[in-house]
């Protein structure tokens, strides 16, 4: 058998054998089977009813304030993407029904994932009411950036198609989506580090920094207020976060145990945060199961066998 050099500049053998690709699409063949990795519908299928289930809460709870800013329309400040989309001001009664699109739309979204139709139509109408929901909110002050890979889901979600709880099939569109939920969440927290270290002037100087003392003076609970005694401890706290923070892309490529581990490391601290200062971060913190294998849980995979 011999071997001979091919126009693009990979070798072939002869005998029968396949030509080695370019090294350039071998690479662009590795970056989309990693941006599009095939992961079964069923995960998506679950991750869907998840997010559709705790936008429930979000627009009811964590950002309900959409109506009552339409009491106070003069106030409203658009950010540059409600500017460029021309979104104005909504009284109360357009806040109440934009609330009962998204919340009949959740629900007959997790029912048509029960189902297996019409997932893309009531996934892209869930999407655009609560995209307009959030532009509003975030008009009013505060952008909340743990909103950030929430906002990615719903986005992407309509792109599967259908996905049943069922269905055991590898999709590459269920696994692009997952992935830049997965990104989002990744970004959330790079972004984060990135802006404290604009702030500051450098890590070294947010991390420095009393920002933990400020923060808990302002609102820690009894849990943590004995810590003002012990700054360095602060410090020390402040450190780890940051590192954390930039070191957060880490968990895109960890794997099983390590996987876990990672989300379990963020999961805990957003429950350390919530129990010291009140801040819960749950749309960032639902998003985590983007990373986790959902159609193994027991009761899912049960059903998959009865199917």
């Amino acid at each position: 058998m011999s071997a001979h050099t091919n126009p693009e500049g990979g070798t072939a053998a002869t005998g029968g054998t396949t030509a080695r690709r370019p090294w350039p699409r071998r690479a662009a063949g590795a970056v989309a089977g990693w941006l599009a990795p095939e992961v079964p519908l069923a995960r998506v299928a679950a991750f869907r009813i998840l997010i559709y289930a705790f936008l429930v809460l979000d627009v009811t709870w964590v950002r309900a304030s959409v109506i009552p800013h339409g009491y106070v329309p003069d106030l409203y400040q658009p950010t540059w993407l409600a500017r460029a989309v021309h979104l104005p001001p909504f009284g109360p009664q357009v806040g109440t029904a934009l609330l009962w699109v998204i919340l009949l739309g959740c629900a007959a979204g997790i029912a048509t994932t029960l189902w297996g139709r019409w997932q893309r139509t009531t996934g892209w109408v869930v999407a655009a009411a609560f995209w307009v929901w959030m532009l509003n909110s975030q008009g009013y002050g505060y952008v909340s950036h743990d909103h950030l890979a929430l906002m990615v889901a719903v986005t992407v979600l309509p792109t599967v198609g259908a996905a049943t709880l069922r269905d055991g099939d590898a999709s590459q569109a269920a696994g692009w989506a997952l992935r830049c939920v997965q990104l989002g969440v990744v970004a959330t927290y790079v972004g984060s580090a990135v802006l404290k270290t604009l702030r500051a002037g450098t890590p070294a100087g947010w991390a420095n920094s009393a920002v933990f003392v400020w923060a808990i003076m302002r609102r820690g609970s009894a849990l943590v207020t004995w810590t003002l005694n012990y700054p360095w401890l602060l410090i020390l706290g402040q450190w780890a976060l940051l590192i954390l923070e930039f070191l957060s892309p880490i968990v895109l490529w960890l794997r099983g145990r390590w996987l876990y581990l990672a989300v379990a490391v963020f999961v805990a601290f957003h429950a350390m945060t919530f129990a010291a200062i009140g801040i819960h971060f749950l749309p960032t913190v639902i998003c985590w199961a983007a990373f986790l294998p959902l159609e193994r849980l027991p009761f899912l995979a049960r059903l998959r066998r009865a199917a």
